[in-house]
């Protein structure tokens, strides 16, 4: 599969081992993770510190997550260009930059533009991360790199809230942001003296390829994203939810279509998908960024809602969960590379689904917490055997030409499942809690950040069960996952291996 231009050789050797490379650049893809997720704890202290109503607020995870999403087809291509390593510390410096400038505002507008700078900050270095591993770590050893690169994206989005709740509790609203300026300057220090210069490789840029996936992304995740704050009406004048998501659906299939009219070079090479595996993999990562982001919402408003916990101590509740699959991530790496990945990622993809289902059964008031974190823990270990599996199936067999590419696909799906995830769950929560409380559909319809932190006692049945229902949704989606994964094909260094195995011993040479 011959895609991309020359290659052009880059300055230094690669280094003896690709460890310390991975592990510099690994800070700052846990950086950027923790900040999509490290602002939704400090919500009603940016409010009360900034004026701003929910409406307003909104719009500071609203517009880091858009930037973030809509340019990553764009940046994972400009690193086979430019150089991962290099496009990396251009992103770290946008994004160490601005959480300075977000620290520092003192309104509510000049929040959320600090953000989008940032979002587009965390664009630049994503796929940069997976694509330093494709083209640094042979096939046969990259199942332990990517489940380090799992492992850091797994736990980083339980950390954000309770790193948020801490620094806001200790500090202040601001030093959510202010923390990422000495790890960036340390990420960007050993970013450059680690990370090889690797060889670039002369890219056409397709700028009408460019133009319509820009575009099309905003218009998707834009709907999606922000559905529900419409109530999935108008947003203005004529101009509707579903009119935004139609129109982005209309011009991602345009963008498809030039792809594979373009004879130059298309911004996203659609031979990549004749690999069968990259293709199933893009599908189970989908579903893996929905359940994800799905799951957290009817969880933590149970918690705060129903146990009354602080939002702080809610987020604790997933530290079993952070730990559990931080451990058993390095192990499963290493079988990434000795075991067909079907086994393990259907073994998570099936953990991941019973848990929630589980979860979702036993929601109730009064639920002691013990018997809460059994699913939890349980959850710890889908996520240990999912994230390292599917990410190296998907990795697996690109042409190095193409790693920045296949990363940057591989990430844009994941984040168009979490966008779906969020509008999802937002839309099934309200409509459960509309069947659960009849009676009081004006506290169902509020806004977490007003409406679950005094719910009264006589509600905590009917929430309970509005919270324990939404979660079948993400449990019901994974399964479309297992599916994915289930029908892996055998990974080629696999197959080489076992070929080697079945050849008989050459017969000894005649005395």
């Amino acid at each position: 599969m011959a895609v991309g231009g020359p290659a052009v050789t880059a300055g230094k050797p690669l280094p003896a081992s690709p460890w310390p490379a991975l592990w510099a650049m690994v800070i700052g893809f846990f950086m950027i993770l923790v900040d999509s997720t490290i602002v939704s704890v400090a919500t009603p202290a940016i409010m009360s510190d900034l004026g701003a109503d929910v409406d307003a607020v909104v719009w500071v995870t609203s517009a880091y997550l858009l930037a973030y999403a809509v340019p990553l087809l764009i940046t994972g291509r400009l690193g086979d260009r430019f150089g991962p390593g290099r496009v990396y510390l251009v992103g770290l410096t946008i994004f160490t930059l601005a959480s300075l400038w977000c620290g520092l505002t003192g309104s509510i507008g000049m929040l959320v533009a600090a953000r989008v700078v940032q979002g587009f900050g965390a664009s630049l270095m994503t796929p940069q991360t997976m694509a330093v591993i494709t083209r640094t770590f042979p096939a046969e050893t990259r199942g332990r790199a990517m489940s380090l690169w799992g492992a850091v994206a797994g736990i980083a989005t339980l950390v954000g809230p309770i790193l948020g709740g801490v620094l806001v509790d200790g500090l202040g609203w601001e030093w959510i942001f202010f923390i990422n300026v000495p790890v960036g300057v340390i990420a960007f220090v050993l970013a450059v003296r680690l990370v090889p210069a690797l060889e670039t490789h002369v890219h056409k840029f397709d700028i009408l390829g460019v133009v319509l996936s820009a575009i099309g992304m905003f218009l998707l995740v834009f709907g999606l994203q922000e559905g529900q704050a419409y109530d999935w009406g108008t947003i203005a004048g004529p101009i509707s939810v579903w009119s935004l998501i139609g129109a982005g659906i209309v011009v991602m299939a345009v963008f498809l279509w030039w792809q594979a009219r373009n004879k130059g070079e298309p911004l996203v090479t659609l031979a990549l998908f004749r690999d069968r595996n990259f293709s199933l993999a893009n599908v189970a990562i989908t579903t893996v960024g929905f359940a994800i982001t799905a799951m957290a919402f009817p969880l933590m408003f149970y918690a705060q809602g129903v146990m009354g916990l602080s939002p702080t101590r809610a987020a604790l509740l997933l530290v079993p969960m952070a730990v559990i699959s931080g451990v058993l991530a390095l192990w499963v790496g290493r079988k990434t590379d000795q075991v067909h990945p079907r086994w393990l990622a259907g073994f998570g993809m099936l953990c991941f689904a019973a848990s929630l289902f589980w979860a979702g059964a036993i929601l109730r008031p009064g639920l002691p917490v013990w018997e809460l974190l059994l699913p939890i823990a349980l959850l710890g270990v889908a996520n240990g055997f999912v994230w390292a599996p599917i990410a190296t199936t998907a990795t697996r067999n690109l042409p190095m030409s193409s790693a920045g590419s296949g990363a940057g696909i591989y990430n844009t799906t994941r984040q168009v499942g979490a966008v779906l995830g969020s509008a999802a769950i937002a839309t099934l929560m309200a409509s459960r809690i509309a069947a659960n409380l009849p009676v009081a559909a004006g506290a169902g319809g509020r806004s977490a950040e007003s409406g679950v932190a005094q719910l009264p006692p006589a509600l905590h049945e009917g929430f309970a069960a509005a919270m324990g229902q939404s979660l079948y949704l993400p449990a019901a989606v994974l399964l479309i996952g297992f599916v994915a994964v289930a029908s892996f094909a055998v990974p080629r260094h696999l197959a080489a291996r076992r070929a080697a195995a079945a050849e008989p011993d050459p017969a000894p040479a005649p005395a």
